[in-house]
């Protein structure tokens, strides 16, 4: 899949060098930088938001290590959860498309003060990938 144009001309959506390294330390197994990628909010609330149904497109990054889950929106994080963290086991993760992955979740399960659902999705041609890599260190 090609890598969005803003990330092509100005490297948005680039993973920050002091975050790579930190991620390269724990055992970077499968990232991608600047793709597609957007948050969904259906039927959302938190105290300054509201929302029946809204999608934000933005150019995002994903990036797997051997202990945590990494997806930043405009190189700010989106979802920062390790593997042992009882909130990653409220993260649903599917294929779309056979080459988006989706990432779906309770608004409630990082933010006490919101409701509704937030639907991730990254266009990415390692979907599969990461989602075997998911599922993988989830039953591990």
């Amino acid at each position: 899949m090609a890598k969005a144009l803003l990330y092509r001309l100005f490297k948005f959506g680039k993973i920050p060098e002091s975050l790579k390294r930190q991620l390269e330390s724990e055992g970077l197994l499968l990232q991608d930088e600047g793709i597609p990628g957007s948050v969904t909010y259906l039927n959302f609330r938190s105290p300054t938001r509201y929302s029946n149904w809204r999608r934000v497109w933005s150019i995002a990054s994903l990036a797997l290590t051997q202990s945590r889950l990494l997806a930043l929106m405009y190189s700010r994080p989106a979802i920062d959860v390790p593997f042992t963290d009882e909130r990653f086991k409220g993260l649903g993760f599917s294929v779309e498309k056979g080459n988006t992955l989706k990432i779906a979740l309770e608004a409630s399960l990082f933010h006490s003060d919101w409701s509704g659902e937030l639907e991730y999705r990254f266009n990415t041609d390692q979907a599969q990938y990461f989602l075997d890599e998911v599922n993988a260190r989830a039953k591990g």
